[in-house]
């Protein structure tokens, strides 16, 4: 079904997110021409795939949300050029029943990376872990959609390259993760990122290291913004956020609080723009039953 929707919605490949071993072979043959890529969180389940000539991914996200390793497999397949960053993919994965194939979605990738190359995208890479960079963007994201309790946030993330970040900028005033442990400022903890959500809506930006540490919060970037150019209508915070990129090798990460648009810079420049209303995450309703009311029988 996945490589006959292919053609219709000008799809550029078929994405499986793999739970268990397949006849890679015969899934070959049933595509044809059309490309299939194999995504999976255990090696032993991409065995062969390779060889069946099938692209592969490897992803190291198990107890992950099928939409985020969905993601995070098709950030790779555009890091090492197996997709094209405006591409739409068919992909084909277990949303009901685990083990068991049952939902076909189709994925546009223009809407999540909007202009970013796989070559540009290994160079965000290199300057900060895919992984790293993947856990600040989802935390932009919910904060650009989901605000705080009701109200607007807008924020900043500054990632890698920490001591040098650090130099180029000064305490705005409180710091609240001052004096805890690097465990307890570990964006890995879901508990620390709620805690993160709500330090966002203070002055100053976050900075987090390349191994997903929140070094300090409430900085002020001292960077100078000369020479750089931006949209109109883009803020302090957006300037901000290009002289530290440019300054440093960390890749600044912002929030606008006017509409939640994330954008990632590098070297002074917007690598890549998220809408969040793209992502709005999907809400299974109770089924709703009302049964039909029985006549009295005269």
């Amino acid at each position: 079904m996945a490589t006959e929707l292919v053609p219709s919605v000008g799809a550029e490949a078929v994405l499986i997110l793999a739970e268990a071993v397949a006849d890679w072979a015969a899934i070959h043959n049933l595509a044809g021409s059309e490309k299939v890529l194999v995504a999976a969180d255990v090696e032993a389940f991409l065995e062969g795939a390779r060889e069946a000539g099938l692209e592969t991914v490897l992803l190291d996200m198990p107890e992950s949300p099928v939409h985020e390793q969905l993601t995070q497999a098709l950030l790779e397949a555009v890091a090492d050029d197996i997709l094209e960053p405006g591409a739409a993919v068919v992909a084909v994965y277990s949303s009901f029943e685990a083990g068991i194939l049952d939902t076909v979605s189709v994925i546009n990738l223009g809407e999540h990376l909007d202009r970013l190359s796989g070559r540009e995208l290994r160079q965000l890479e290199t300057r900060v872990p895919l992984d790293t960079l993947k856990i600040v963007v989802d935390l932009a994201v919910e904060i650009g959609r989901d605000g705080r309790e009701g109200h607007a946030v807008g924020t900043m993330f500054i990632v890698g390259d920490s001591r040098k970040v650090l130099a180029c900028s000064r305490p705005v005033g409180f710091d609240p993760v001052k004096g805890y442990s690097r465990k307890d400022r570990n964006l890995d903890d879901p508990r620390v990122r709620e805690g993160i959500k709500e330090i966002a809506q203070m002055d100053g930006a976050i900075i987090v290291s390349a191994d997903n540490v929140v070094e300090a919060t409430c900085r002020y970037v001292d960077s100078p913004a000369a020479n750089i150019t931006l949209s109109k209508g883009l803020g302090a915070r957006h300037w901000a956020a290009a002289a530290i990129s440019r300054a440093t090798k960390a890749v600044a990460v912002t929030v606008s609080q006017s509409n939640g648009t994330v954008r990632l810079f590098q070297n002074g420049e917007v690598m890549l723009r998220i809408e969040p209303t793209h992502r709005r995450p999907m809400v299974w309703r109770e089924f709703e039953y009302e049964p039909p009311s029985t006549a009295s029988e005269s």
